[in-house]
């Protein structure tokens, strides 16, 4: 079969490799389509811990092709998606319930070979049914949508609450969705983007705005901003040095920041402990998706979740190293990587 292999740091290429087997506990599953994050981007160049040679890929949904004898709850033919995130179900913190902070944490696509090929194997445990009749493409958000719901879950975001959204990617764009779910009065998504913007006041933003704007906190929490005084919550869904800092001065006094993006490994910012003392703001880090992978598939399957909006294109396994060795193109979301495209 034909996967997308990160041999080392700096070099991926699609190359021919084995159909993979079915282990006693594991699905194989034909994959239908699997989604490029930015942590792709990170692997490639280094900046987060991995273990190459690998093939990449963790947002991915499939068809059932085989099924090992131990497994039971799934048939051939079935829609599946899998969460990536292998916890060992032993250490003090699975068994404090935190499993995305296990000390021995393995995930498809970053330690173990993933959705970037033409099948993959998936432990039972991770696997989770889809509607037959839903998208093939849209059971490949699930992940990331996964992880969006844990920053959301931590932000406590109640009916009435404000919230500014820091960056327009796809995790932005589905914390929006998710915040309007949650009932917060205003959100407030900030991008440089123009056509990010406009995507995200269809969506369910209340505004949005240019954070390169010379007035741009004034824009925001000045006595006629958008939120004066700041915003009870701000989710951190861009990953760079900039937006952080820019989380600490948006919040209000007592306002809780959460950091849901993925900065690259040893990127430091610059952090004032007074005014955070001052101000008794919480800063919380949101980390993958612990047990929230069902509510996504279960969310995307309900239609409550927009998809298609984003969408940007689809490529096949010969054009995804290319698209992974590259930085977005300007307005692009989500690249789907479809196998079997055309």
């Amino acid at each position: 079969m034909k996967a997308v292999r990160l041999e080392v740091v700096g070099s991926i290429a699609t190359r021919n490799v084995g159909k993979p087997l079915a282990g006693p506990e594991d699905l194989l599953v034909r994959i239908e389509a699997c989604g490029v994050c930015g942590t792709d981007r990170h692997l490639f160049h280094g900046e987060f811990p991995c273990r190459p040679p690998v093939t990449l890929g963790h947002e991915f949904s499939g068809i059932v092709e085989a099924i090992g004898p131990a497994v039971s709850g799934f048939a051939i033919g079935d829609r599946v998606t899998g969460d990536p995130n292998i916890a060992c179900g032993r250490c003090p913190h699975c068994h404090a319930g935190r499993a995305n902070l296990c000390g021995n944490l393995q995930a498809i696509g970053i330690h173990r070979d993933g959705g970037f090929a033409e099948y993959v194997v998936l432990p039972q445990k991770q696997a989770f049914l889809l509607p037959a009749d839903l998208k093939p493409t849209h059971g490949a958000f699930c992940e990331p949508l996964g992880c969006c719901l844990h920053g959301v879950d931590l932000a406590g975001i109640r009916p009435g609450s404000s919230v500014v959204v820091l960056g327009g990617g796809v995790i932005g764009l589905l914390t929006v969705q998710l915040a309007r779910l949650a009932g917060a009065k205003t959100i407030i998504l900030s991008t440089r983007q123009a056509s990010r913007r406009a995507l995200a006041e269809e969506l369910g933003a209340t505004a949005t705005v240019d954070p390169n704007a010379a007035d741009f906190f004034d824009e925001m929490t000045g006595p006629s901003g958008l939120a004066p005084g700041g915003v009870d919550v701000v989710l951190e869904c861009a990953g760079v040095k900039e937006t952080v800092e820019q989380s600490l001065r948006l919040a209000r006094p007592g306002g809780t920041v959460v950091i849901v993006g993925v900065m690259p490994q040893g990127m430091k910012v610059e952090i004032e402990p007074f005014d955070l003392l001052f101000r008794e703001l919480k800063i919380l880090g949101s980390f993958l998706n612990p047990f929230t992978h069902r509510r996504a598939a279960e969310l995307i399957a309900s239609g409550a979740i927009e998809i298609d909006r984003l969408i940007s294109r689809q490529v096949t396994l010969e054009e995804a190293p290319a698209v992974i060795a590259n930085p977005p193109a300007p307005g692009e979301v989500k690249v789907l990587v479809v196998p079997n495209r055309g």
